[in-house]
């Protein structure tokens, strides 16, 4: 009886003494999310967007049941949206869009059939779209584009291969020419960004593995350059960012990757900065997990939209505030 005495008396001495261990706190991780007026067209993923000016461009994609060939356009002074004209190539999802000057560019994706290689115009003064010369490249779908010093780039996607090609537009003669080819691993479903003159580009997924190489490409040498990996096995303080389907945006001279897929749907959220080559998580997203959403950068602010979770799309808007 005695030992039993003691033994309870240690045990619960025991118990005491771990529930009186401090636990360490919480990371706080800078920034926060603020709701912003909701997407005016059905909910969807996989659509297309664009930035000039105050405004971003929203349109196309796939709502569950259609491909879509709607536009509209996001005044972010005033937060409203407004229908813009239906954008007149056939509907699709997964195209890619930048902008140059005053005029926003759309093309590749998706008709449910045939991957696709045209290309199209929207002026907003105008309000209309034009036909422009097709993509350079083969037909494809989950490409990447950007554009810098008054060039467009599309590059990676799928044509029935994954692919690391980059093809440059010039729409001054409205005319494609074959760049310089990402050095690392093929991909579709990866994003880009453009800091400073150098376009960034990492993330997606090859033959079912996720890619973890991360890549600039400076367009005044005509090269890309391996950076900082986001994922490194052999580095066991190395941060995770593997995942296909995510967006991304800029905001004051940071780089941001949001959402996306990796094992289920996610909303962590993490900055890159370019003087350091590092990652720095920050706060998720607000709303839902989701992926296949789209990124916004307006006047050096970061917004997040639409997308889906399994069969659910979203609609709702989100603007990351640093």
């Amino acid at each position: 009886m005695n030992k039993l005495i003691i033994y309870c008396t240690l045990v619960v001495t025991f118990l005491y003494l771990e529930g009186c261990e401090k636990k360490p706190e919480d990371t706080e991780l800078s920034g926060e999310w603020e709701k912003r007026s909701d997407f005016d067209g059905v909910a969807r993923s996989n659509a297309v967007s664009f930035s000039i000016g105050k405004n971003g461009y929203v349109g196309t994609g796939f709502d569950g049941s259609d491909r879509l060939n709607d536009f509209w356009e996001y005044n972010s002074e005033l937060n409203y949206w407004t229908q813009k004209a239906d954008f007149i190539g056939v509907p699709r999802n997964e195209a890619v869009g930048f902008s140059i000057g005053q005029k926003g560019f759309v093309g590749t994706g998706y008709d449910g059939i045939n991957r696709l290689q045209d290309f199209y115009e929207f002026s907003p003064e105008l309000n209309s779209w034009t036909k422009k010369a097709d993509f350079g490249g083969t037909a494809r779908y989950s490409a990447v584009g950007f554009s810098i010093n008054n060039l467009g780039y599309v590059c990676t996607g799928f044509d029935g291969n994954y692919k690391k090609d980059t093809w440059v537009y010039n729409p001054t003669n409205d005319s494609w020419s074959v760049g310089v080819g990402l050095g690392g691993e093929k991909r579709m479903d990866a994003v880009a960004f453009v800091l400073n003159g150098f376009a960034y580009l990492g993330t997606g997924i090859n033959n079912g593995v996720y890619t973890t190489d991360f890549w600039r490409f400076d367009p005044t040498s005509n090269t890309w350059k391996e950076m900082k990996k986001i994922y490194d096995e052999d580095d066991t303080d190395s941060d995770d960012l593997r995942r296909y389907g995510a967006v991304s945006f800029t905001s004051n001279g940071y780089g941001y990757i949001s959402t996306g897929y990796y094992g289920a749907a996610r909303k962590d959220t993490w900055k890159y900065d370019p003087a350091g080559n590092d990652w720095e998580q920050v706060e998720e997203l607000d709303g839902a997990s989701r992926y296949d959403g789209v990124g916004l950068s307006i006047e050096n602010k970061g917004y997040v939209l639409l997308g889906r979770n399994g069969g659910t799309r979203y609609d709702n808007m989100f603007q990351y505030v640093p």
